[in-house]
């Protein structure tokens, strides 16, 4: 570590580096980019300029390679993650990273191998462990306020699909979509899954099914203590971005409701109605991506472990593996017929 800053690269400027970069950037006094790097020129430079980045390079080897970079922030697509992570891990500099780390389990333990080699630290991008809400759900949880929890429902449903072509690369609704969902039953009950069962289908988007994926699907979770879960997932829910959750537990229940633009209802002698939520991720989270960064270079600072590791990072992908033979094969399937 040099100075009183964290000094970054950043490997990608899409939609999610670009939400990173600006929160570096602009709210992170105790760090700063020196380098980016994307395939897509333009959007690199657009970037660099508008976040003040002094060096713009053509390659993720270059960043890793910068000797004034400490930490990498890896924001490319899925398919690449793994071999980032053992490339930046050999070269000692810190690293956070997008989830999930790869869609295979041989790549994440290859990835995890060369992180606890190098003796660097690593943090998955599992942003909605940050927010405000669901921190709050986890709190009740662990305090005891609701008694021991017995059943957890999350509703994670998008406003629209994503264009055919993102489906067809995604690694599917499961290892893209409901994977943050996967991280957030564990973290919301702090209990592992041991069983999952999966129902599914392609009902509003006739498309998504021809792409190989499911539009629609739920899934019912067993935990080690005995609580019982389900997720539902949709690629289109037309009234907006509707992110909820609820735990009933046996001295009462705790319930995370949608987010919206403001409070105003609207009475009239017709109705009673309010305008919908807020319409997508980058609406819906924008602080708890300012946080995990935040928190990432707190721990990397302090030295202290990251909030969100690796291994919290391998679990979703297993839970996801198991979610997806399960509805393949039309029974529930225990994690351990996956995990290894």
């Amino acid at each position: 570590m040099s100075g009183k800053k964290l000094h970054f690269g950043i490997i990608g400027a899409g939609r999610i580096g670009k939400v990173h970069a600006e929160t570096l950037a602009f709210r992170l006094p105790e760090a700063e980019i020196v380098c980016i790097a994307d395939v897509n020129r333009e959007a690199a430079q657009t970037l660099a300029a508008r976040c003040g980045i002094p060096k713009m390079v053509a390659t993720a080897e270059e960043v890793i390679g910068d000797s004034k970079v400490e930490a990498v922030l890896i924001c490319t697509p899925t398919g690449t993650h793994a071999d980032l992570i053992v490339q930046a891990a050999k070269a000692g500099k810190q690293i956070f990273c997008e989830k999930p780390i790869a869609f295979s389990l041989e790549k994440i333990d290859m990835a995890l191998a060369a992180v606890a080699k190098a003796g660097v630290k690593l943090q998955i991008g599992f942003n909605r462990r940050f927010d405000s809400n669901f921190r709050r759900v986890r709190q009740a949880v662990a305090k005891g306020e609701i008694g021991q929890p017995c059943l957890m429902h999350i509703i994670s449903r998008d406003p629209a699909p994503p264009s055919i072509s993102y489906i067809r690369t995604s690694g599917g609704i499961f290892l893209d979509m409901m994977i943050h969902d996967f991280d957030m039953a564990r973290f919301l009950i702090g209990d592992e899954v041991e069983e999952i069962y999966t129902t599914g289908g392609v009902i509003a988007e006739p498309e998504i099914g021809e792409a190989g994926d499911l539009d629609m699907a739920v899934v019912v979770l067993r935990f080690k203590n005995g609580t019982i879960g389900t997720i539902d997932n949709s690629r289109k829910a037309v009234f907006g971005y509707d992110q909820r959750v609820e735990i009933l537990g046996t001295k009462g229940k705790i319930a995370s409701e949608n987010r919206f633009p403001n409070e105003v209802v609207v009475s009239t002698g017709e109705a009673i109605y309010c305008d919908r939520p807020l319409e997508f991720f980058m609406d819906r989270y924008p602080e708890s991506f300012a946080l995990e960064v935040a928190e990432f270079v707190q721990a990397v600072i302090e030295n202290k472990p990251t909030p969100v590791t690796g291994a919290d990072g391998r679990v979703p992908v297993v839970m996801a593996l198991a979610a997806k033979k399960s509805f393949d094969e039309h029974r529930p399937v225990k994690l351990a017929e996956v995990s290894a």
